[in-house]
């Protein structure tokens, strides 16, 4: 309907997203005999599979990020200011999220992109998948499918378990 239709790379770029969300999901489209589905192709179930493990391994960090949501109020996807309301560039950031207090994300919503151009505030942030530490500021990482940008904060009292995503 309406012309949109979803491809093999959207279907791969919503799997790595929903990977750092608080419900993991996918559907199936209005339209499943026209859009690319998880069992299109091996590659993509096995894309959907590594997602899912990703997933898994950040059940703790989920469980207390969703602990703080009932509690406290806070959401488990913030924007940047909520933790960086001194830093005025944080206002601005509006395709990138914080997940939990300690994972921050820039999801890849471009046809074809492959590096990603984002924000990080002023701290020690280590990048998921090359383990290469930033301090803050404008950077580009490299965003091929299956590495979404996803960086956490070097002290973070789960900083070892965030450290592991790459291993998946």
């Amino acid at each position: 309907m309406h012309g949109n239709q979803r491809s093999k790379e959207l279907f791969q770029r919503w799997a790595e997203m929903a990977a750092f969300t608080p419900l993991m999901r996918s559907h199936e489209g209005n339209r499943p005999d026209d859009n690319h589905q998880y069992d299109t192709d091996a590659e993509t179930m096995a894309h959907l599979a590594r997602m899912t493990k990703i997933y898994k391994h950040l059940k703790p960090y989920i469980q207390s990020a969703v602990s703080d949501n009932a509690t406290k109020g806070i959401p488990v996807q913030r924007p940047l200011f909520m933790h960086y309301e001194q830093d005025s560039e944080a206002y601005h950031i509006q395709y990138q999220y914080l997940f939990g207090r300690d994972l921050l994300v820039a999801p890849v919503y471009n046809q074809g992109e492959t590096v990603k151009h984002l924000y990080l505030p002023e701290e020690e942030w280590v990048h998921v998948w090359s383990g290469k530490t930033y301090t803050g500021g404008w950077v580009e990482v490299d965003a091929p499918i299956g590495q979404p940008p996803v960086f956490y904060r070097q002290q973070s009292k789960d900083a070892r378990l965030l450290a592991e995503i790459s291993r998946y």
